[in-house]
């Protein structure tokens, strides 16, 4: 890629990871892009960098544009290293610049790299960088999703640079979102934000929230969100902020998602039934299999969905090693708003669905009591059971639905 102007003298100047499918431990199966933005005024102004091993493109990027070494002010919105672990060569090339950081920033920042020789300004929210003919305005956004993190907002632009927020794990050549959906659609993006926000921001709804309206307060006027990840929302930024905000209220589909995983199949032939249950009370439901899945995606999964249904054999008491997994990963994101049951086999001793129903409690989950279990291998009267309970399940999740509609 080269260097794209996105608003007046301001250019993405960042990278496209087409080969990454591992995100610390999130599956990226579509890659991502670590961008930056680089604007040109009497003070030129670097806003972060990119992951270390693609230094050398945002590099030959900047170059396309201006001379490195003229850059004056170099911004840090986040010091994760997809953004940050550039720093040094950056301030290499210019090593008279200004690094401008939130505090819990530069003390990350020390841990990263020996800083002895930099020069910084700590900034706070409301504090302004005059580069020129544009205000850079900064927003600390602290937890959204590390402590340090920030946003930085281009007034004269009308540009919100968003740090993390807001973004999607792409690797595509478009750079904007209406580019994006003229060769695909607005349904595979939305799910990339939807991806993104589950498996990532969840635990932080309602510090988005209240973010959200800490900006609108301000009266921000922004016609133009540009991510740190993912395409430039340039024809309808009012989309993925409606959509942020209908996510930290929990927003959800009506339906279930039975994430389950089988030892000797006897759990996974009790989906079956179960599933027919569901859909014969007239909700939609999707089977997920964890040593099939990838875990953000059952992640993913779970979180588009008013209901789980997790299942799992027994072994050595408790739950299956995949399940258990699941339910500890999940238990970090802290979701909200979603009701839960459980199901599985055992064969001489239980106790995997009581724990799973004891996680569902420790989460603060709805839950739809009881479970159902059964021994060995299903028999036709179970699997008539099974059917039952799902149908049962079905019931309750349309009236706890109702909270929401």
């Amino acid at each position: 890629m080269k260097a794209i102007e996105i608003k007046k003298d301001v250019f993405w100047v960042g990278a496209i990871d087409w080969g990454v499918r591992d995100f610390h431990g999130y599956v990226t199966p579509n890659g991502t892009t670590y961008n930056n933005y680089l604007i040109i005024d009497e003070q030129i102004t670097l806003v972060d960098t990119v992951k270390h091993n693609f230094h050398e493109i945002a590099i030959d990027n900047i170059k396309s544009v201006v001379n490195p070494a003229k850059i004056a002010n170099l911004i840090i919105n986040h010091i994760e290293p997809d953004h940050a672990s550039s720093i040094d060569k950056i301030m290499g090339l210019a090593p008279d610049a200004t690094i401008y950081i939130s505090e819990r920033g530069k003390k990350g920042l020390d841990r990263y790299f020996d800083t002895s020789k930099w020069k910084f300004k700590i900034v706070k929210t409301g504090d302004i960088l005059n580069t020129g003919r544009y205000s850079l305005l900064f927003l600390e956004t602290p937890m959204i999703h590390w402590p340090d993190s920030m946003m930085t907002y281009v007034k004269e632009a009308r540009l919100l640079i968003s740090q993390d927020a807001f973004g999607q794990h792409l690797a595509t050549s478009a750079r904007f979102d209406d580019e994006f959906v003229e060769c695909s659609s607005y349904a595979e993006l939305d799910d990339a934000v939807i991806d993104y926000y589950s498996n990532i921001l969840m635990p932080f709804g309602q510090l988005i929230k209240a973010k959200i309206a800490e900006i609108e307060k301000l009266g921000l006027e922004i016609d133009m969100i540009a991510p740190d990840h993912g395409v430039i929302w340039r024809r309808e930024p009012k989309r993925v902020v409606k959509k942020y905000i209908d996510m930290a209220d929990g927003k959800a589909s009506l339906r279930v998602a039975i994430i389950y995983d089988t030892m000797w199949y006897s759990t996974e032939y009790m989906t079956l039934p179960i599933m027919q249950g569901i859909r014969d009370e007239g909700i939609d439901c999707k089977v997920i299999k964890l040593r099939a899945t990838p875990m953000s995606v059952a992640i993913k999964e779970f979180w588009k969905s008013r209901a789980c249904l997790i299942g799992t054999p027994t072994l050595n008491n408790v739950m299956f090693p995949t399940v258990a997994e699941f339910m500890t990963h999940l238990r970090g994101l802290r979701p909200k708003n979603r009701i839960a049951g459980a199901f599985g086999s055992y064969g001489w001793g239980g106790g995997a669905v009581k724990e799973a129903y004891e996680e569902f409690k420790r989460m603060g989950l709805e839950v739809a009591e009881p479970g159902i279990q059964v021994i060995y291998r299903p028999s036709a009267e179970d699997e008539k059971q099974c059917y039952a309970f799902g149908r049962s399940f079905a019931k309750k999740v349309k009236e706890y639905h109702k909270k929401f509609e």
